[in-house]
C-alpha cells in the first residue's frame, strides 16, 4: 500500500513535468512558428513509435520470447471485427483520432490567446465534462458533489473571462480551451463506451494506429492549410524543431505514463498529475518574466477550478466511507466516556447496554441519512 503510494506521487510529479513542459514548449513553439495544425499533426506522428517501443520493451525484460507479430496479434483483441485487417484498424481509429487532432488544435489555438497557467487550469475542466458525459451516455452514477464540482468549473470559467474584462483575446482563448476540455472528454467517454478496459499492450497499438492513420489522412489537411496560406512553414532549416521535438517528445512520454500509471498506483493520483501542472505552469510563468495579472478575481478563479478537481477525485463511495468513519470516531468517544453508574457493582451491564444502544442509534441515523439523500 505505501510503496504504491509512493509510486503514484512520483508519477504525479512526472505527469505535472511532463505535461507543463508540453504546454511551455507548445507556447514557445508557437511563438516562432505560427502553425498550430502543423505542430499538432507533428506530435501525433510521433506515436507511431509506441508500439515498437513496447515489442522492445517486451522483448528485453520478458523471460518468454514473442516474436513482434505474436505480440501485434494478441495486442489487437480490442478491435470488435473477428478478422483482423488494416481496415478494420484504420476505421476502428478514424473517429478518435479526429476527437485528438480537435482537442489538441483547440488547445494550441488558445495558447496563442491566453497565458499557459489559465490555459492548463482550464483544461483542467475536461474532467467535469467526463462526469456528465459519463452519467448521461454510460448511465454512471449520479453523484451531487461531483454535479457541485461542475458548477464549480462553469463558475471558474467565467471568472477567468472575466478577470480580463471579457476582452476578446481572452474570451476567445478560454472558448478554445473549454472546447478542448469538452472534445478530451468526449475522447475519453467515446474509449470507455466502444473499447472498453483495455491493456497497455493494446493501447500502445492503439496510439500507434493513431499516429498512422494521421500520417495517412491528415498531412493532406496540413498541406493545404499552407497553400491557402492559412498557415505558414519557413524552410525546414528554419523550423524550431528543438522546440517541436521536445514537444512531441514530453507528448508521448505524457502518454505513456498516464496509460501505465492506472497498473501501478491509484488513478486519482495519476489525475493529480494534470492538476499540478498548473503550478508548475504558474511558477514557470513568473520565473521567465511573464505578466499573470494574479487580481483578486483571477486568483478566486484557479482557486475555484482547483476546488472543483479535488471534488471530482472523490470517490464513488466518499459518503459512505466519511460516515463509517465518522460512525467510528463517535463510537470510540462513546466508549471512552465514563458510565454514571459505573461506581455501582452492577452497573456495568448497564453501561455496556448504553453503549449498544448508542451504536445502533447511530447506524439508524446513517441509514436515514442514506434514504434521505441517495443522490450524494
Amino acid at each position: 500500500m505505501l510503496g504504491r503510494l509512493l509510486r503514484g506521487l512520483a508519477l504525479a510529479a512526472c505527469l505535472a513535468a511532463s505535461w507543463a513542459g508540453t504546454t511551455q514548449l507548445a507556447k514557445a513553439a508557437l511563438r516562432d512558428l505560427d502553425a498550430p495544425f502543423f505542430i499538432a499533426w507533428h506530435s501525433t506522428s510521433w506515436n507511431l513509435l509506441l508500439f515498437p517501443m513496447y515489442c522492445v520493451s517486451r522483448l528485453l525484460t520478458s523471460r518468454e520470447r514473442r516474436s513482434p507479430l505474436k505480440q501485434f496479434s494478441e495486442c489487437s483483441h480490442f478491435l470488435r471485427e473477428d478478422v483482423f485487417s488494416l481496415r478494420s484498424l484504420l476505421k476502428q481509429t478514424a473517429p478518435f483520432n479526429i476527437l485528438w487532432m480537435l482537442s489538441n488544435y483547440l488547445y494550441l489555438m488558445a495558447l496563442r490567446n491566453i497565458s499557459t497557467t489559465d490555459t492548463s487550469a482550464l483544461f483542467c475542466c475536461n474532467k467535469a465534462f467526463v462526469f456528465l458525459l459519463s452519467w448521461i451516455v454510460l448511465k454512471d452514477r449520479f453523484m451531487g458533489v461531483r454535479i457541485v464540482a461542475v458548477i464549480l468549473s462553469i463558475t471558474g470559467i467565467v471568472m477567468i473571462a472575466y478577470a480580463d474584462g471579457f476582452r476578446r483575446d481572452s474570451i476567445v482563448g478560454v472558448a478554445l480551451v473549454v472546447g478542448s476540455a469538452s472534445t478530451s472528454a468526449l475522447y475519453k467517454v467515446l474509449f470507455k463506451l466502444l473499447l472498453g478496459s483495455v491493456r497497455f499492450g493494446e493501447v500502445t497499438l492503439f496510439l500507434t494506429a493513431l499516429g498512422t492513420f494521421n500520417l495517412l489522412f491528415f498531412t493532406w489537411v496540413s498541406v493545404v492549410l499552407y497553400v491557402t496560406r492559412v498557415e505558414h512553414w519557413p524552410s525546414a532549416r528554419d523550423l524550431p524543431w528543438d522546440q517541436l521535438c521536445g514537444l512531441a517528445a514530453l507528448l508521448l512520454v505524457f502518454n505513456v505514463l498516464v496509460n501505465c500509471g492506472v497498473a501501478v498506483t491509484f488513478p486519482a493520483l495519476v489525475s493529480l498529475g494534470v492538476f499540478l501542472s498548473i503550478p508548475v505552469n504558474a511558477a514557470t510563468d513568473v520565473y521567465r518574466g511573464v505578466v499573470l495579472g494574479l487580481g483578486n478575481v483571477r486568483l478566486a478563479a484557479l482557486l475555484v477550478l482547483c476546488i472543483a478537481f479535488l471534488l471530482l477525485l472523490l470517490p464513488e463511495e466518499w459518503d459512505s466511507i466519511s460516515l463509517e468513519l465518522l460512525t467510528k470516531l463517535r463510537g470510540e468517544t462513546v466508549k471512552e466516556e465514563p458510565g454514571p453508574e459505573s461506581a455501582e457493582g452492577g452497573s456495568q451491564a448497564g453501561g455496556r447496554t448504553r453503549v449498544a444502544g448508542m451504536g445502533s442509534s447511530v447506524s439508524d441515523l446513517r441509514c436515514s441519512e442514506t434514504r434521505d439523500f441517495p443522490a450524494a
